[in-house]
């Protein structure tokens, strides 16, 4: 680690959901506009060792890196906006730490001491966050939770040692608050940010900026007001208000100075305006669309649409490529198992089966897929949406009623089944159908060859590609000839042959389903070119129907 690199920890207090994620990606996103090399790490308070067996309900979208970690999904905001690729070493959850302090106490290695939260928990903590640095300007590190939560002490205590082991001049302190508007008494209330710094206080941590959520200007006497009763220079009170879309926020944090008052706290000169111009373009665009179409999502996540976050903005990417705003319908695919599809589906232009797990609505992703497939409707199955893809040709046009998923049913034609062994970088990876769930599937990045002349080899514009994955089952190349047959080719698969990775309809004009998930690769600048040609697709289907 050099000794120039100066790392920001970045709290939440009053209440969760405030966008601390958010946040943390868009001030990366504007030191990076000023020249500045960044990293983002994610340390999470809960006891799970990763997100990977939550609920999507309760914890929504498990975002996955290229080295095959599956994290929070604001690692995935952390990648769209500064387009750095976060590693296993970003993201930290109090079940890893808990099990690597426990581990070495089984191991021996603390020499028969007592093993405490102070100093064994937190020196584990603090290992984490200076690990794997090399010459990164500034290092952002975001405490999930709020302030207060019994689960954050250890992580508020560790940070509070590396501000003191490294120096002041090396570590600042953010804190994410909220102003509440109370509309009987019309005023802002400073009055939850003044306690939840206190808290923070308590901790031993001074902030040393608030970033205040609020759904009005803040007026500067307010200002004065938090800066007085927090400690901190008013300058450094900033406003956080709500934006008509999320790719404005780095510019009405720089708007606001935010930028310019972290580099003065470390002492850097920071002449002149960082360069948003990209921001600014994307933002333009968004708001100003040379039309609208819209794309149904069939899931079974309906509750919580967190649960396919990188989906949508993937396709808000794609959208922003073509200029068009994508107007996204969010179709619970359990209703598809109830009325006939064209009730949910007649009014879009493009559908797109997303991954999930389990029984409930898998029969009405099959009816979606059917029902894009007769009807030549632009479709784009992605993980299990494509497995459902592959049944539901065997079964409609193949003829083989009996095709499914080892995964649902035992007594199946086994067109989709468990993978228990494959490669990885070399070496070989094995699973058992009754091993632990997590952190055991085909995860992270692999290789993929396009067949020559495919329409994913046209998309991508080249024979080899990377994406990344998230499953267990694959689907049975025994069944390739049978497929072929019936109007489905598989024109991807992995180097060695075994594994197919893409499947298309040639006889539709857009009918792709992909194993891996090309969303978690999609940034606003970058749009993943799976996602441009899908909406772009869509487009045309369009203008056709009018």
């Amino acid at each position: 680690m050099s000794e120039k690199t100066k790392f920001i920890f970045i709290t939440g207090g009053v209440v969760s959901s405030l966008g601390k994620g958010l946040a943390s990606a868009s001030l990366a996103s504007v030191l990076q506009s000023r020249g500045f090399k960044v990293r983002m790490r994610k340390l999470d308070p809960y006891l799970n060792v990763d997100p990977g067996t939550m609920s999507p309900y309760q914890h929504g979208e498990v975002y996955v890196t290229d080295d095959g970690a599956e994290t929070d999904l604001d690692l995935g905001h952390y990648e769209r906006f500064s387009g750095v690729s976060c590693h296993k070493t970003d993201s930290i959850t109090t079940g890893k730490i808990y099990q690597r302090v426990i581990d070495k106490e089984r191991h021996g290695d603390y020499l028969g001491a007592t093993i405490q939260v102070i100093p064994h928990v937190t020196n584990e903590i603090k290992d984490f966050i200076l690990s794997d640095i090399t010459d990164e300007d500034f290092v952002l590190c975001e405490i999930g939770g709020t302030v207060g939560d019994i689960e954050g002490q250890p992580y508020l205590e560790a940070i509070r040692q590396v501000a003191y082991d490294l120096g002041r001049e090396r570590a600042m302190f953010i804190h994410v608050t909220l102003l509440p508007y109370i509309p009987a008494a019309g005023e802002l209330k400073t009055k939850p940010t003044q306690h939840s710094v206190k808290k923070l206080q308590e901790y031993g941590i001074q902030p040393d900026m608030l970033l205040c959520r609020s759904q009005c200007e803040i007026p500067q006497n307010e200002k004065k007001k938090i800066a007085l009763f927090c400690n901190i220079r008013e300058e450094n009170v900033i406003a956080a208000l709500d934006v008509d879309n999320i790719y404005q926020v780095p510019i009405a944090y720089s708007h606001e100075g935010m930028d310019k008052q972290v580099c003065k706290h470390f002492g850097i000169e920071c002449e002149g305006e960082p360069d948003l111009s990209k921001w600014e373009r994307i933002v333009d665009i968004i708001r100003h669309p040379e039309g609208e179409v819209k794309i149904a999502v069939v899931g079974k996540y309906m509750q919580l649409l967190e649960a396919y976050k990188s989906i949508h903005e993937a396709l808000v990417h794609g959208g922003i490529a073509n200029k068009y705003k994508v107007k996204i319908k969010w179709v619970d695919s359990e209703l598809l198992e109830k009325s006939e599809p064209d009730i949910y589906l007649s009014d879009v232009s493009a559908i797109l089966v997303p991954g999930g797990f389990g029984q409930r609505g898998t029969d009405g992703k099959i009816a979606a897929i059917k029902y894009a497939r007769e009807n030549d409707i632009p479709f784009l199955g992605i993980c299990y949406g494509m497995q459902m893809a592959v049944i539901e040709t065997m079964q409609h046009v193949a003829g083989v009623k009996n095709a499914y998923t080892t995964e649902l049913r035992s007594n199946c034609e086994p067109v989709v089944g468990l993978m228990t062994e494959w490669e990885k970088d070399g070496d070989k990876e094995k699973r058992s159908k009754d091993g632990d769930l997590g952190g055991t599937m085909r995860l992270g990045a692999y290789p993929c060859v396009l067949a020559k002349d495919s329409l994913v080899r046209k998309i991508y514009g080249t024979d080899k590609i990377s994406e990344r994955h998230r499953h267990r089952y694959e689907v049975n190349l025994a069944y390739e000839k049978q497929l072929n047959d019936a109007g489905m080719v598989v024109t991807g698969k992995s180097p060695d042959g075994r594994l197919p990775e893409i499947v298309e309809i040639p006889a539709n004009k857009w009918f792709i389903g992909v194993q891996f998930h090309p969303e978690l690769k999609s940034r606003p600048f970058d749009p993943h070119p799976l996602f441009v040609s899908f909406v772009k697709a869509a487009i045309e289907k369009q203008q056709e129907a009018k």
